[in-house]
C-alpha cells in the first residue's frame, strides 16, 4: 500500500474534513478524495462517512485507525534503519518547541555525543501540533514540548518543573513603568496570570517565541515572564531582576514518544533529557526540578 494514503486517512481524522485535511497536507481537495477512493479500493471497504459538518468514521474506518499509526511508524523506522549513517548502529531523532531548543535541546545534543557516540542524531524544532504529528506518524522518535495533547498509539512523560518568573530591566530615569512584553506560555498560564500584571506598562510585545522576547527587553528594556533558566545568567550579570512580590509559576515540560519506538533508543533519550534538564543551563543541579517518568494523570489521557 501507498504509505501516502495511510498519512491522508490519519489527516482527514484529525483535521475532521476532507477539506481541512487538505489544508494541512499543502495538496488539493480532489486528491484528498482520490486517495481515500484508492484506500477504499483495495481495503473493499467505505472508511468515511461525508456530510455538512465534515467527516466521520464509518466501523471499518475505526478497524483501519487502530492499524494506521503503526502502518506510518513502521515504515518510518524502517526508512531510518535503512538510513543509518556508516560507523552508526541507529538513528535517533528528536523535536522540541521553539522555545525549549536553546539551551534544552543544544546540552542533550552534548549530552548524547557524550554517553552514546554510536547513535546518529537527527534534530529539529518546530511548533507543537507538527511536534506531535511527526511522532504519531514515526518522523521523530520523540519531542518535547509544554502543553502535550492526549493522541492515541502516544505515550507522554514529565521531564521536568521549571518556573516562569516575572523579570525587568533597570529603571531608565524616567519614572514610568517598563514596557510589558508578553509571551503565549499556554492557556493555563494566561488563566493564572490574569491581565492586572500585563497592566504595570505599555504592552510593547505579544510573542509564542520565549527567546524572541528574552531578546527583545534586553536590548530595548521592559520586564515580562519567562523560564528561570533562560534568565539566571542575566539575574546574576544584573542585566535584569526579579521584579518584587509577583508571583512564580511552574511549567512543566514533557516528552512524547510513540509506544511502538525502539525502547532502548527511546530510553537513552529519555535518560539524556532528564540529566540536561536537572542541570540546567550552566550544569549546576536545581534549576529544574527532575520529573517522574510519568506524567501526571490529566496527562495521561485528555480528550
Amino acid at each position: 500500500m501507498d504509505i501516502a494514503l495511510a498519512r491522508t486517512f490519519l489527516a482527514i481524522v484529525e483535521a475532521g474534513s476532507f477539506i481541512r485535511a487538505a489544508e494541512r497536507l499543502n495538496i488539493s481537495q480532489t486528491t484528498v478524495s482520490a486517495r481515500m477512493r484508492s484506500l477504499e479500493d483495495q481495503l473493499h471497504r467505505p472508511l468515511f462517512v461525508r456530510n455538512k459538518t465534515g467527516a466521520s468514521l464509518t466501523p471499518a474506518g475505526e478497524q483501519f485507525l487502530r492499524h494506521a499509526p503503526a502502518l506510518v511508524q513502521l515504515w518510518e523506522r524502517a526508512r531510518h534503519e535503512v538510513a543509518v549513517p556508516p560507523g552508526r548502529r541507529a538513528v535517533l531523532a528528536i523535536g522540541a518547541e521553539f522555545s525549549l531548543w536553546d539551551p534544552l535541546l543544544i546540552h542533550w545534543l552534548l549530552w548524547m555525543r557524550r554517553e552514546a557516540p554510536d547513535l546518529a542524531l537527527h534534530a529539529h524544532v518546530g511548533l507543537q501540533e507538527e511536534l506531535m504529528d511527526q511522532v504519531a506518524e514515526g518522523v521523530l522518535d520523540i519531542a518535547v514540548m509544554y502543553a502535550p495533547r492526549y493522541r492515541a498509539g502516544l505515550k507522554v512523560e514529565l521531564l521536568a518543573e521549571e518556573r516562569l518568573v516575572m523579570v525587568a530591566t533597570p529603571p531608565d530615569g524616567t519614572g514610568r513603568p517598563p514596557d510589558y512584553v508578553q509571551v503565549d506560555w499556554g492557556p493555563e498560564f494566561a488563566l493564572r496570570q490574569g491581565a492586572g500584571l500585563a497592566a504595570q506598562g505599555d504592552l510593547a510585545l505579544h510573542t509564542r517565541f520565549g527567546p524572541l522576547g528574552l531578546g527583545y527587553i534586553l536590548e530595548a528594556g521592559g520586564s515580562g515572564y519567562f523560564r528561570m533558566g533562560a534568565v539566571r545568567p542575566h539575574l546574576e550579570s544584573g542585566r535584569l531582576a526579579l521584579v518584587p512580590g509577583a508571583p512564580e509559576f511552574l511549567h512543566p515540560a514533557y516528552a512524547v514518544h510513540a509506544g511502538t519506538g525502539d525502547p532502548g533508543l527511546i530510553q537513552t533519550a529519555l535518560d539524556g533529557l532528564r540529566s540536561v534538564a536537572a542541570a540546567g543551563p550552566t550544569g549546576r543541579e536545581g534549576n529544574a526540578t527532575p520529573a517522574s517518568r510519568q506524567a501526571p494523570s490529566a496527562f495521561r489521557r485528555r480528550s
